[in-house]
């Protein structure tokens, strides 16, 4: 019997102050690698001011990924924001994308930790969920896992 797919949407505080597209390669790279063995999908935006990423995949899988998040000095104030099972992949085509290296991001979610002070808790998990869907046309394209 398969594992049952869980959806993740976190937020945090970008702690990135110098050299940011060259570490933002580096956490892509590393990311969608892991991601791939790890049979996870998702999606990450960025600003200057925070990072906001779903996760899609197995339980175990999920919380193995999101500790070794939580422990990267890149970010702070991490806040899960939505944390449940799911009936089917949204990212199925991408190990991780990602939507926030246009010009247009900032304009299209900056404002989603701006408007509420960078206090993440008071951010809905599915609206992140949504922009990031939404937004899915502008992303690099991925190698994605079956379910």
């Amino acid at each position: 019997m398969p594992d049952t797919l869980y959806r993740l949407v976190y937020m945090s505080r970008n702690d990135i102050s110098d050299e940011i597209e060259p570490q933002i390669g580096g956490i892509l790279e590393i990311s969608r690698e892991n991601n791939r063995q790890a049979q996870i999908t998702g999606a990450l935006m960025f600003n200057s001011g925070c990072f906001a990423q779903v996760l899609e995949g197995p339980h175990h899988a999920i919380q193995a990924t999101f500790e070794r998040i939580q422990c990267d000095e890149r970010h702070s104030d991490v806040t899960v924001l939505l944390f449940e099972p799911s009936d089917a992949r949204v990212f199925s085509s991408w190990a991780m994308a990602y939507v926030g290296a246009q010009a247009a991001a900032e304009q299209r979610f900056g404002h989603l930790g701006r408007d509420s002070g960078f206090e993440f808790a008071a951010l809905d998990g599915n609206e992140i969920f949504n922009v990031l869907r939404a937004n899915l046309y502008d992303a690099e394209p991925g190698e994605g896992v079956s379910s």
